[in-house]
């Protein structure tokens, strides 16, 4: 009696199919749930990148929710900036046009003098008013829609032309850096006071004025970073024991916020231990030539352009399906969308 034979040989199912330690880096992008791989991963990237304790007095705010955080507060203040803009114009073309046939008639039936004698229009009182009392918008108001304006004369305030070299006004936020001054100066996140953590040990006015104005202020919150967690933890920990109870850590420091966005949050260079390491066997790490590390930029807004990187790097980390709150479309009509 003859044994059937097996077409093919059964070495070919047992063997292992080489691997290429070039492409050991590159992941599947297909999501198939929750599995025991996915949760050793989670658990490596926590001890790697973060250092919970026990009891901890402060809470953590994640890189994605202060990325969020932030493109709120930007377009909700380039808005306001847009109104005012629109309504000087509007009020500008109004005035000239009803001007010179205005000053004409007035000189008639007034019976004085010359036109110089003509009261003030609109735009003229906008810009020659004069420092008064007057109730200024704040976060809530120009979320209603109410935006920057003179609640007691009724007028449009034209805005400042440098506002963009200042901070966000009312910003619902002050971030600290609690590094040291030239870690700070080499790179940091935009729009972030330099703070550092030695400045708490001092006896006298160890709080600067936006400090003491930002603590536990209501609907104000009071954010702290560092590379690591190892300084931010220490001076949360003593904020939180002197009073302060809205404040929040950034977790995962700069080093996490560089994975995740790395363009559009921070300006400058980023030290050595925070940024990424390049997969082996990489032919851009052999060929991409040492760049001399550039100092940070006085800048304490965001542009149009940061705006748009950090959007897209929000939507890369979580995917449309995980970011329900819609993130408002700050890119202009025409521009090609960078998400795949």
């Amino acid at each position: 009696m003859s044994v059937r034979r097996h077409i093919g040989n059964p070495e070919y199912l047992t063997r292992r199919i080489p691997q290429n330690p070039k492409y050991q880096h590159v992941k599947s992008r297909l999501d198939t749930g929750n599995s025991m791989t996915k949760y050793i991963e989670k658990l490596e990237e926590i001890k790697k990148n973060y250092r919970y304790k026990k009891d901890e007095l402060f809470k953590r705010l994640k890189v994605t929710t202060f990325a969020q955080l932030v493109i709120q507060v930007a377009s909700l203040s380039d808005q306001t900036l847009e109104v005012t803009a629109e309504e000087i114009q509007r009020l500008e073309d109004n005035d000239s046009a009803a001007s010179d046939p205005d000053a004409e008639i007035a000189a008639r039936t007034n019976g004085k003098g010359s036109p110089g004698e003509q009261s003030p229009s609109p735009v003229q009182f906008i810009h020659s008013a004069g420092a008064g009392d007057s109730s200024r918008s704040t976060l809530q108001s120009v979320i209603s829609g109410v935006g920057e304006l003179d609640v007691d004369k009724g007028l449009v305030k034209k805005a400042e032309p440098n506002t963009k070299d200042k901070p966000y006004p009312d910003c619902p936020f002050l971030l600290l850096d609690v590094r040291d001054r030239d870690s700070y100066q080499q790179c940091h996140i935009v729009g972030a006071y330099s703070y550092p953590i030695a400045t708490l040990s001092r006896t006298m006015n160890p709080y600067s004025n936006d400090i003491l104005e930002y603590k536990n202020a209501h609907g104000k919150i009071i954010i702290l970073y560092d590379d690591d967690e190892r300084l931010a933890s220490q001076a949360a920990t003593t904020m939180c024991e002197r009073g302060f109870e809205n404040l929040f850590m950034l977790s995962g420091g700069l080093k996490v916020l560089a994975q995740k966005f790395p363009e559009g949050l921070i300006t400058g260079s980023l030290p050595a231990s925070c940024q990424q390491a390049l997969p082996p066997g990489s032919a851009r790490k052999r060929a991409s030539p040492k760049v001399p590390p550039l100092p940070a930029e006085n800048k304490w807004r965001f542009t149009p352009e940061d705006l748009r990187k950090i959007e897209y790097y929000l939507e890369e980390d979580q995917g449309p399906a995980d970011n329900p709150r819609g993130i408002i479309n700050l890119c202009p009509p025409g521009f090609k969308s960078m998400t795949p």
